[in-house]
């Protein structure tokens, strides 16, 4: 059987010590880091072979949102509590993250998430989590762990050992650009 709190205390040792790691979501599997950590940003950006000019999303708890997003619009929570996949919301001005991850319009795609590994592992971390696709940009999301290349794999510092045997396909999440002035915009469904 998985044991989710030791592999939580095994990423926090890598995360805290600014490495990258591979993990599973409450979507596809993603690479992970402190959202405040430039250089571990930084990583990910050349692992991927990514733009800096393209933002990665952050994972978060409720709790850690207000931090990131101090007076998010209202219809944020609406929004959020009428979708049924996990939703990333696009807002402008967030704050206690990287800048290396905030896009170049002064937003940011946060997705509040209580996947039990990213939950904890979050919470320990008292920091959002970067998570972006464990994949090459240009290249196909990976709908299951099998399906991450060698070059991702090898690439990070360390790989969660959960969920890693699942084969049932997942799915991004759906994508909402949320502007201060409440229009919405769905960017991916």
């Amino acid at each position: 059987m998985e044991d989710i709190q030791q592999e939580v205390f095994k990423a926090y040792e890598v995360i805290k010590n600014g490495g990258i790691i591979l993990y599973p979501t409450d979507t596809v599997w993603g690479i992970g880091c402190d959202a405040n950590n430039p250089e571990a940003v930084k990583k990910i950006y050349a692992l991927k072979n990514r733009a800096e000019s393209k933002s990665m999303i952050v994972l978060t708890t409720e709790r850690l949102f207000h931090k990131v997003f101090s007076s998010p619009p209202e219809v944020t929570w609406d929004l959020l509590n009428c979708t049924e996949k996990p939703t990333t919301l696009i807002l402008d001005n967030p704050k206690y993250v990287a800048k290396e991850i905030i896009s170049e319009d002064n937003s940011l795609g946060i997705r509040i998430t209580e996947e039990p590994f990213c939950f904890r592992l979050i919470e320990k971390m008292k920091s959002p989590l970067v998570s972006t696709s464990a994949n090459v940009s240009g290249y196909p999301t990976p709908r299951n762990f099998s399906e991450i290349t060698k070059e991702i794999i090898e690439g990070v510092d360390y790989v969660v050992n959960l969920r890693q045997q699942d084969t049932k396909p997942t799915t991004p999440s759906t994508i909402i650009k949320l502007k201060a002035n409440s229009q919405v915009t769905i960017i991916r469904k």
